[in-house]
């Protein structure tokens, strides 16, 4: 007993000496072709952020969602146009084309409410859309686009 306490003492406080790298299901990746940018929620956090206030088919209220455009994280992958594919960590994919992503939508969200959440609470990333600013966003192909725990974004080879 007295051993372990005087471990706990002595070398954990030394873990936080060292640089935690973010685990595989905390990376958001973009890809297109041979580029690719591994994200972690700091990295999005470090880009221009939008936020909207908006209710949702899946939570209660309206809920302050910040983030990213979806727009700037392609453009980064140097993406402008042609198709993606976003994938969830549990392999739920949809497609998007290019040109139906706009300069303020749909926005990758990061924070809920001022906060990040969990894989439990659709996170870390969630793909929204201002559902309340215009009835175009109230369709169920904008619906089945809002992927949450989105884990990869990828452009689709041309044919």
């Amino acid at each position: 007993m007295i051993a372990r306490i005087i471990f706990c003492a002595v070398f954990l406080p030394l873990l936080g000496a060292f640089p935690v790298k973010a685990s595989a299901s905390d990376l958001l990746i973009v890809e297109s072709g041979d580029a690719r940018i591994e994200f972690t929620t700091d990295d999005l956090a470090a880009l221009d952020q939008i936020s909207f206030a908006t209710s949702t088919i899946w939570t209660e209220g309206v809920v302050k969602f910040e983030g990213p455009t979806l727009q700037s994280l392609i453009a980064l992958a140097g993406i402008t146009e042609g198709d993606l594919t976003l994938t969830a960590s549990n392999d739920y994919a949809i497609q998007i084309p290019v040109d139906e992503i706009t300069d303020t939508a749909p926005i990758v969200a990061h924070r809920i409410n001022g906060a990040v959440f969990s894989r439990r609470e659709k996170g870390p990333y969630w793909v929204v859309y201002p559902y309340d600013s215009d009835a175009q966003y109230k369709t169920e192909i904008t619906y089945a686009r809002s992927i949450w725990q989105l884990a990869s974004i990828k452009k689709m080879h041309e044919n």
